[in-house]
């Protein structure tokens, strides 16, 4: 149960680290803000002369042709509304024929309530396959489905390590590599489509995947090749993707301006803290930029697609710092990212904030605690029925009784 006073007093103690962090925290973003400031008046060739000044392949992130573009690292989204039916309009005028596809997963990592051990992954799919009839009116049909995998217990088995029975990485790495396979099919199936016939494919997270340079040596293997394919196959199709990361931590921005500088990223700010100021209005987004992250994958050679991606920051809600979006530089390349973004802000004027896309999505996915519970009684009923020896902990048995 949870004790408010007992919560209330252990706050109370630690309350001068939240002091010294907010006031470090504040001291950097002054000085960010001041570097900032410099950046917005830059040239592109004054930028990339910099650049090549620090002999640095990986500063964080890199400029590209928007870069003269945006006034002062912005880009309005140039559309006003007075009210929220204006702006639902605009936003049924934008997706009107335009085809978005959102994909997310969620999983049930294996437990030690359970022996043998098992664990799945569910990927849930949204496609709104928009079309405008011939009377101007909108049309089409969508396709709401999941995909279920259960990863028996020699495929969860790892060889060494303190968690080589019940490793929970496993798990992880294939609803990775699912949502991003399930992507590629969308893709392949509709590559014969003209491009505005081609869905909008939103991936639920970050392309850049810097989490698996964490892990243990050889596991990062799975996600870099579920990445690279899914990059591979967008460009190949030429269908548009776009990595959404609502509540971003990213730093590429901030460590640009340090290395601009010649010192280490400030450890409290981020990309969205930072431009929060810079991007005032509803729709704005600074300039896209492609993705320069150093991390433990490009330290390592194994990170060359990062910089196959391209990255902005949009300020979608005007309740919550910008989003991150990330597209492939194929993309921005082709001249069309004005488009894409458009189609993302309408789709999360339509979600109320957040993409329809990816809430429907997410909806379709998610595995409920009651869900867990369900698993697991079919789980016990099919080794029964299979003659399998199972064992099941007290503690799990009591659970199940009271609940």
């Amino acid at each position: 149960m949870f004790v408010r006073s007992a919560a209330a007093a252990a706050l109370e103690r630690k309350k001068d680290l939240f002091s010294v962090y907010d006031r470090e925290r504040r001291e950097e973003q002054k000085r960010m803000q001041g570097w900032l400031a410099e950046l917005k008046t830059d040239s592109t060739a004054s930028l990339n002369d910099r650049l090549d000044d620090i002999d640095n392949d990986w500063p964080g992130a890199l400029p590209t042709a928007e870069f003269e573009r945006a006034d002062g690292l912005r880009i309005p989204l140039g559309a006003s509304w007075q009210n929220r039916e204006q702006a639902r309009h605009w936003a049924r005028e934008t997706l009107a024929g335009r085809p978005v596809l959102a994909v997310d997963g969620s999983q049930i990592i294996p437990t030690t309530d359970y022996a043998p051990p098992v664990g799945a992954v569910q990927i849930g799919w949204f496609f709104n396959d928009r079309a405008t009839e011939t009377d101007g009116s909108a049309g089409g049909r969508y396709e709401k489905d999941i995909a279920f995998e259960v990863l028996a217990p020699d495929e969860l088995l790892d060889s060494g390590g303190d968690d080589s029975v019940f490793p929970n990485w496993r798990v992880n790495q294939e609803r990775f590599i699912l949502e991003c396979a399930k992507l590629c099919e969308f893709m392949e199936r509709c590559a014969a489509r003209p491009f505005e016939r081609r869905p909008v494919c939103f991936l639920d997270g970050s392309l850049i995947i810097s989490f698996a340079g964490q892990l243990r040596a050889g596991r990062e293997h799975g996600y870099i090749r579920a990445v690279q394919a899914l990059l591979a196959c967008s460009e190949r199709t030429r269908t548009p993707l776009v990595g959404y990361v609502d509540n971003t931590y990213s730093r590429d921005l901030v460590t640009l301006l340090a290395a601009l500088h010649g010192l280490p990223a400030p450890a409290h700010i981020n990309d969205a803290y930072l431009l929060r100021e810079t991007l005032p209005d509803w729709g704005d987004r600074s300039p896209f930029w492609v993705c320069a992250r150093p991390d433990r994958l490009s330290d390592a050679g194994r990170a060359d697609f990062y910089k196959q991606v391209c990255f902005c920051l949009a300020r979608l809600s005007m309740e919550n710092a910008p989003a991150r979006l990330e597209i492939p530089r194929w993309l921005l390349e082709s001249g069309r990212a004005d488009e894409i973004v458009a189609v993302v802000l309408a789709e999360a004027v339509a979600g109320s904030g957040y993409p329809y896309a990816l809430e429907a999505a997410d909806v379709t996915a998610v595995i409920q605690q009651q869900d867990r519970q369900r698993f697991y009684r079919l789980y016990q009923d099919f080794l029964q029925e299979q003659g399998l020896a199972m064992t099941v902990t007290r503690k799990q048995r009591s659970k199940q009784l009271r609940r």
